[in-house]
């Protein structure tokens, strides 16, 4: 299955570290929830792509992306980088809604 463009620009621009693409890829009212936390709207994602996300330098080794029904896709992948205990398998659940990401959760 060829990927929604938005999710591949979403890793494309993660691996950039470009924060600005990263959140222009999101609706203007998206949620994003990670590590516990939840992100809401543009600013609030921009402030976890500057603070949390970029924390650490890792990179992401994409095993795939299924699609799970309606505009919802799960990506499955595996971080490596300098964060404690050094590599974890991670579940990227998009939700898009008019190419744009609505909903993002990211779960082990």
């Amino acid at each position: 299955m060829e990927p929604p463009p938005a999710i591949e620009r979403y890793f494309e621009s993660d691996s950039r570290r470009d924060v600005e693409g990263i959140v222009a890829l999101f609706a203007s009212d998206a949620v994003v929830l990670d590590d516990g936390r939840t992100w809401h709207g543009s600013a609030d994602i921009r402030a976890w792509q500057l603070g949390p996300a970029s924390q650490y330098q890792y990179t992401v080794t994409l095993f795939g992306i299924e699609a799970t029904g309606g505009d919802t896709y799960v990506a499955s992948c595996r971080l490596d980088g300098n964060f404690p205990g050094g590599s974890a398998e991670l579940r990227f659940r998009f939700t898009l809604s008019q190419d744009l990401i609505e909903r993002l959760e990211i779960e082990p």
